[in-house]
């Protein structure tokens, strides 16, 4: 968490801890001790309230993003031949669209992302490369995961080849 995050945490317990409280001071013994009540609220209230505020500061950076397709078929490859192809990636929102992860179901499968934010009405590109490893024969399918800045955290991609 950043220091804004604590900031926002703290501010938001003490806010908490000062409705209904009474605070008493008492001296016994030559020793001075106090005792704060708040006012009764459940951790799992208060849990929800954090819960709520991360919610709406992560919803103040979501935006929307469009690929220009959501699978590519390589038809018929040679086996352990490198196969390259490109998604295009536009940000179809109004706040940078921050590309956090692209994975790949199979090591024979190698994403790679944007690494900088893509401002909005820009488009970048992924790049996957596929190679088949040498038992791999016949129709192949893998998968292609990104994870982002979006209302739907994850996004799906796939490729298809037919291994000769």
């Amino acid at each position: 968490m950043n220091k804004h995050n604590f900031l926002i945490i703290g501010s938001v317990l003490f806010l908490l801890s000062c409705i209904n409280n009474s605070e008493s001071i008492t001296k016994q013994n030559g020793e001075v001790s106090s005792s704060l009540s708040a006012g009764y609220q459940k951790d799992s209230e208060i849990k929800e309230t954090l819960k709520n505020i991360d919610k709406q500061r992560d919803e103040k950076n979501l935006t929307t993003l469009e690929f220009n397709k959501l699978n590519h078929n390589f038809g018929d490859v040679i086996s352990q031949k490198e196969n390259k192809t490109e998604f295009i990636v536009t940000n179809t929102g109004n706040k940078p669209l921050i590309i956090s992860n692209v994975s790949a179901s199979c090591g024979c499968t190698m994403p790679k992302k944007p690494e900088k934010p893509i401002a909005p009405g820009k488009s970048d590109v992924i790049e996957v490369v596929f190679k088949s490893k040498p038992s791999m024969k016949n129709e192949i399918k893998k998968t292609i995961t990104v994870t982002a800045n979006t209302i739907e955290k994850i996004h799906k991609l796939e490729i298809r080849a037919f291994v000769k």
